[in-house]
């Protein structure tokens, strides 16, 4: 039985800034990864970094105009290409940086609870067991495969991880899922070429947003040449020589339809990754989605266990695996931080343009019984947009009409991603929305956008 201060059973954000934090006091720390293809975690591998490389080579591809499918396919090759030399060299360094840490210890294996406090680690090689006075999960999440005929070991049909993978550029591609990872990898694959059409079981897309966000975004994404079929519930898909037959139902009308692709893209959504854990005899308990239940110090039912990361459900971003290592960093040091108190969370979907929103909606806040005052402007009222000739989209705030704070924004437009983190600092500031409507830009920028914006504030 080897004993360390801290085992950690996933490679992810927060499990190696954890790792690092904890080895500077001095602590003996077991890192648990069960893939080398996974060191860094989902962010690295297979998430926020190859998808973002992706979206960028597909930007570059739309400035080409006049090429031909081949040419296009080649393009995507040498874009994949790209992105696997991207990965492998941040997999690489985050493995040297723990690996070479002389109190922390990299196991490659699945790790498995035997108990609360013990671990059984099977490598390639051999299997044993590690002890710890404190254990963090940060196993992350994996793709939800729903239960549809012919899906199963279909060599057409992928998951948002085993497209990236895809060298060939396919001439026509079904994203089944509407959700905010469908609408990113139709925008990008539209970018590169292909003919996208995207079935969404509801009758709105993206319907925690705002009507009218939904309907600019889908107007835009439109004009990109995506076709979006809404009320498509899939049943099955079968395979032909070429093309992969899929065959949907219509749940307004009832009736049967069919589609051919090249590949078929299943965007339905995430869970969190605990099924191997054996979670029962370390008494940890999960919900009904089979996250890891925490309070807000990140405990399990288990005290001494903690969960961080996607698997404890939630938003699942690789900023709030950080911050949860904040957290348990803060929990283990009688700091202050919590989950209650990290205040509002943005995120961004890097659609063309992207889509970024932090805080309330402005339906959650009349919901919540708030007065409100709508702000509003089209992204092409935005200088810097005409000079980047990327004018398509929509910016809407949403204020208390009472206090004057910001209680939400919704930004759909040209480096939204980066503007929202403005927005971000407002509301945790409790700062007034006129502190941004009066405040100095430099020009052009989008982010000078905000004068405007909330200079059209309007009671509504």
């Amino acid at each position: 039985m080897k004993e360390f201060d801290a085992i950690i059973i996933g490679f992810g954000k927060g499990g190696k800034t954890l790792a690092t934090e904890l080895a500077q006091h001095d602590w003996k720390v077991a890192m648990i990864e069960r893939s080398d293809k996974m060191y860094g975690g989902t962010c690295i591998n297979i998430g926020c970094i190859p998808t973002k490389a992706l979206i960028h080579q597909a930007e570059l591809a739309t400035l080409k105009k006049g090429l031909s499918f081949e040419e296009r396919k080649a393009d995507y090759r040498k874009a994949i290409a790209f992105k696997n030399n991207v990965t492998d060299k941040l997999r690489q360094k985050n493995y040297d940086n723990l690996a070479g840490n002389p109190n922390i210890t990299v196991y490659t294996g699945e790790g498995q609870f035997v108990s609360p406090e013990i671990v059984r680690v099977t490598t390639k090689e051999e299997t044993f067991e590690l002890t710890a006075k404190h254990i963090f999960i940060n196993t992350g999440a994996e793709a939800v495969i729903p239960p549809i005929s012919g899906i199963q070991d279909n060599p057409k049909v992928f998951t948002s991880t085993t497209i990236m993978e895809l060298e060939e550029l396919p001439r026509q591609l079904i994203i089944v899922g509407g959700g905010y990872i469908g609408l990113e990898f139709a925008s990008m694959y539209a970018s590169f070429g292909a003919e996208v059409t995207v079935l969404e079981g509801f009758s709105a897309l993206i319907p925690r947003e705002d009507r009218d966000i939904a309907a600019n975004v889908q107007e835009v994404l439109e004009k990109k040449g995506i076709r979006f079929i809404l009320n498509a519930n899939v049943q099955s898909v079968t395979n032909g020589e070429k093309e992969a037959t899929l065959t949907y139902k219509d749940t307004a009308s009832g009736e049967l339809n069919t589609l051919q692709a090249d590949a078929i893209l299943l965007a339905t959504g995430r869970k969190p990754n605990t099924e191997s854990l054996n979670l029962k005899a370390a008494g940890v308990e999960v919900n009904e989605r089979g996250a890891i239940i925490v309070d807000e110090y990140l405990k399990t039912t288990t005290p001494h266990i903690r969960a961080i990361g996607d698997v404890k459900g939630g938003l699942q971003f690789t900023y709030i695996s950080l911050d949860d290592s904040r957290i348990v960093r803060d929990a283990l040091n009688s700091g202050p931080r919590t989950t209650a108190n990290r205040g509002a969370v943005p995120y961004s979907v890097f659609i063309d343009p992207p889509f970024s929103r932090v805080g309330l909606s402005e339906e959650e806040a009349r919901r919540a019984g708030y007065a409100v005052k709508i702000a509003k402007i089209p992204a092409t009222a935005i200088p810097k947009a005409q000079v980047l000739r990327k004018t398509d989209g929509l910016l809407k705030a949403v204020i208390d009409a009472k206090t004057d704070q910001i209680l939400g924004a919704h930004f759909f437009c040209e480096e939204s991603h980066e503007m929202i983190n403005l927005i971000k600092l407002a509301m945790d500031a409790n700062l007034p929305y006129t502190v941004l409507r009066d405040n100095i830009y430099t020009h052009p920028t989008m982010s000078e956008g905000l004068n405007d914006l909330f200079a059209a504030g309007v009671n509504v």
